[in-house]
C-alpha cells in the first residue's frame, strides 16, 4: 500500500510549485505517465461488491503499463471503510484479487481532504458525495471526467479505453 499522506510530506518541498504539479508528481510516482482512473474505495459499502470487481477487470485489461486503477481508501461516507490500511488491503487483494495499486486511507472532501483530491474537486468542478468516486485523469494530469458511484465502471469504459488508444498511438509515433 502507498502511503499517499507520507508522499505528499514526500513531495511536499516543492510547496512553490502550483497544486497540479503535486497531484501529477503523485500519480507519476505510482508508474510512468498513463492514464490512470482515481476511485475513493471503501470495503463496507453497498457499491463495493460491483465497483471492486468492474475495476479489477478493466486494471486486467488495461494495466499496468499505460492505464491504473488509483484505489484512496476513505471512511468518511457513512463511515464504510472503518479498517486499518493494511486490513483495507488485505481484503480487497483477497476478496477481489486487486492488482492496482493502493493507497493508504485519506479524506477525499472538506478541509482535511488530501490535495489530489483538492485538485479533482476543483479541476472536475465535482466534489465526492459518497463511495466509489471515480476521476479519469490523462497522462498529461488533467482531469477528463468525474462520475459518481451511480455510473457504472463500463458506463466509463469506452472513455477510458479511447485514452488509452490515443497513448499507445502517441507512444509509437514516439518510437
Amino acid at each position: 500500500m502507498v502511503d499517499a499522506l507520507r508522499l505528499t510530506g514526500t513531495i511536499g518541498m516543492y510547496r512553490f510549485m502550483p497544486l497540479h504539479w503535486l497531484v501529477w508528481a503523485l500519480f507519476c510516482f505510482v508508474s510512468v505517465i498513463q492514464v490512470s482512473l482515481v476511485v475513493n474505495v471503501a470495503s463496507e459499502c453497498g457499491f463495493t461488491d460491483q465497483h471492486y470487481r468492474a475495476l479489477q477487470q478493466l486494471q486486467r485489461d488495461l494495466g499496468p503499463h499505460h492505464f491504473n486503477v488509483l484505489a484512496f481508501p476513505c471512511n468518511q461516507f457513512g463511515q464504510q471503510e472503518p479498517d486499518s490500511n493494511k486490513e483495507i488491503e488485505s481484503f480487497a487483494r483477497r476478496t477481489y484479487g486487486v492488482s492496482f495499486p493502493m493507497f493508504s486511507k485519506i479524506a477525499v472532501t472538506g478541509t482535511g481532504a488530501h490535495p489530489a483530491f483538492k485538485y479533482l474537486a476543483q479541476t472536475s468542478g465535482k466534489e465526492p458525495t459518497w463511495n466509489f468516486w471515480k476521476y479519469l485523469v490523462a497522462p498529461d494530469g488533467k482531469v477528463i471526467g468525474a462520475w459518481d458511484p451511480t455510473v457504472s465502471v463500463e458506463e466509463v469504459r469506452p472513455q477510458i479505453t479511447a485514452l488509452v488508444r490515443k497513448l499507445i498511438l502517441r507512444k509509437r509515433e514516439d518510437l
